[in-house]
């Protein structure tokens, strides 16, 4: 494991543990309403500061984006972190969330980890050495037919309109697919699609620290992904992901191509 790698391990391991003592208790700690349908909690607050302090140690010098903190330094290298994805499921106490770490060198997201501390699973990818699970090398999955495919998106919720363009697209892959998720934790779907356990995922309105780490981790795995509407395009300035394994994702990409955006 390259010693990046090590570093965001440790710190996503320490931000765990501190979720996870929240988590167990059922408390978040006090709650902030950032906007309609989205949240901030104690926790996240606390499991960033963790995550950037853990990371400072060793790099006093590099730059940090982060969901709750926002951009702080400047540097050639920076940290792109998610301390909870999933902050609704954790909220409720359903044990799907997980923290997200992603170094990105000269505009190259090289190193990725995502750790889930429910099921205390360890996704790790370096680009151009591949990724893993708990140690053990990840590979997408084999599916090539569609209708045999398990998919999983995220809903647009935060504005009441999003949901009218939205409908359409999913209407159209869920009548497309074999089976069909919505599991609220981005940066875990795209873990899992790396895993083969999911065999695409799509999704519009994310954010960087969504899914750094996790398009990384698919495209480590052997898979694609790119922009839903735009193959060329970088997602983690759009804000668009479509991922899947090679044989599948240019079956969605026509299909999400043929669906206005409204």
């Amino acid at each position: 494991m390259q010693p990046l790698t090590n570093v965001a391990v440790t710190a996503a391991r320490r931000a765990g543990d501190l979720i996870l003592s929240y988590y167990r208790r059922g408390d978040t700690g006090e709650v902030t309403r950032k906007s309609e349908n989205d949240y901030v909690t104690e926790a996240d607050q606390r499991a960033e500061k963790i995550i950037i302090d853990s990371i400072r140690r060793h790099y006093p010098d590099h730059a940090f984006l982060a969901e709750e903190s926002g951009e702080s330094g400047e540097s050639d290298t920076v940290w792109i972190i998610d301390p909870i994805d999933g902050t609704a499921n954790f909220m409720r106490g359903i044990p799907h969330f997980c923290v997200s770490i992603a170094c990105q060198i000269k505009g190259v997201v090289e190193h990725g980890v995502i750790y889930d501390p429910v099921k205390d699973e360890l996704f790790t990818a370096d680009r151009g050495a591949g990724a893993s699970l708990d140690g053990r090398r990840m590979r997408v999955s084999k599916v090539i037919r569609l209708r045999e495919s398990m998919l999983s998106t995220g809903f647009a919720y935060r504005r009441t309109s999003d949901v009218a363009t939205y409908m359409p697209l999913y209407n159209r892959l869920l009548s497309a697919s074999g089976h069909m998720r919505g599991m609220g934790s981005a940066a875990l779907d795209l873990a899992y699609v790396a895993a083969g356990r999911l065999d695409g995922y799509w999704e519009v309105g994310l954010s960087p620290w969504d899914m750094a780490a996790g398009v990384l981790m698919v495209r480590a795995a052997g898979g694609i992904a790119s922009d839903c509407h735009d193959n060329d395009a970088n997602p983690l300035d759009t804000g668009n992901v479509l991922a899947a394994n090679p044989k599948l994702y240019p079956q969605l990409l026509e299909r999400i191509a043929k669906t206005p955006r409204g």
